[in-house]
C-alpha cells in the first residue's frame, strides 16, 4: 500500500490504492495477454480497492481529535 504507508510512517491520514490488489489486477491482465489476448485491445483499469488509513497517535501529538465517524470508516487505524 504505497499511500497508506505514509500514515504507518507517522503521517496523519492517507488514502490510496491497495498495492497487493494492484499486483493481483496486473497479474490477471498479464495472464490474459499470455493466453492470447491482444495488449492493444485491453482496457486501462483503475484500482479496485482504495484504503483509508488514520494515525491516531499523530493526531494526538498534533492536538487533533479524529471524529468517531471517520475512524469507523477507516480501513486501517494506527494507534
Amino acid at each position: 500500500m504505497p499511500f497508506p504507508l505514509f500514515a504507518v510512517d507517522g503521517g496523519l491520514m492517507a488514502y490510496g490504492p491497495d498495492l497487493i490488489d494492484l499486483y493481483r489486477q496486473g497479474g490477471a491482465m498479464v495472464g490474459k495477454i499470455l493466453k492470447g489476448a491482444r495488449p492493444a485491445g485491453r482496457a486501462v483499469e483503475r484500482p479496485n480497492r482504495l484504503v483509508l488509513a488514520v494515525n491516531t497517535k499523530t493526531a494526538q501529538a498534533l492536538g487533533l481529535s479524529i471524529p468517531p465517524s471517520l475512524l469507523a470508516r477507516a480501513d486501517q487505524v494506527i494507534e
